[in-house]
């Protein structure tokens, strides 16, 4: 039972990680699933700074003698089969490039939700360092989302996307 805003910080952190490294293991499908080359380029930049952010939060928990892993985060467990699932139901091309942008897309919302919370719990706690690495992994996880979105409403979703799927 978690009993203080401390214990409530570690769990927070090791949700993180276990996030991180599902993301890391679903990301190189999404990457191979994508035949729009900046959306690709974009899940493959996003992978290496996944891998840093991941690295972030090990640090962190080294810092603070958390053990890292643990519980499986049952949220992005849950938009990973989500978009596994949407993967299989989709035709390839703009419309399965549209399903990954609208996955990827949660994906970064709860990134940026779970990075906020720990940050605000790692200032409370005053761990400033904690909170300096985990704005960094924020700011990298709202600039993935808006890349993502770009790429969307600058190129994928255009007028006649529907016709050009069903030819």
């Amino acid at each position: 039972m978690i009993s203080n805003l401390e214990e409530l910080y570690h769990d927070q952190l090791r949700d993180i990680h276990s996030a991180e490294t599902q993301l890391i293991t679903a990301l190189p499908e999404m990457i191979s699933h994508s035949s729009d080359k900046s959306l690709r380029e974009a899940f493959t930049n996003h992978l290496e700074e996944t891998k840093g952010q991941l690295a972030r939060i090990v640090r962190i928990c080294d810092e603070h003698g958390i053990e890292s892993s643990g519980d499986e985060c049952d949220a992005m467990k849950g938009l990973i089969k989500e978009a596994q699932k949407h993967l299989t139901q989709v035709k390839s091309g703009v419309v399965r490039d549209a399903v990954l942008i609208a996955c990827a897309n949660r994906v970064e919302h709860y990134e940026i939700a779970a990075y906020g919370v720990a940050k605000a719990f790692a200032t409370a706690l005053e761990y400033y360092e904690d909170a300096d690495l985990l704005d960094e992994s924020l700011d990298e996880e709202a600039a993935a989302d808006a890349i993502i979105t770009k790429i969307a409403t600058g190129g994928i979703f255009v007028p006649g996307i529907n016709k050009e799927a069903i030819s």
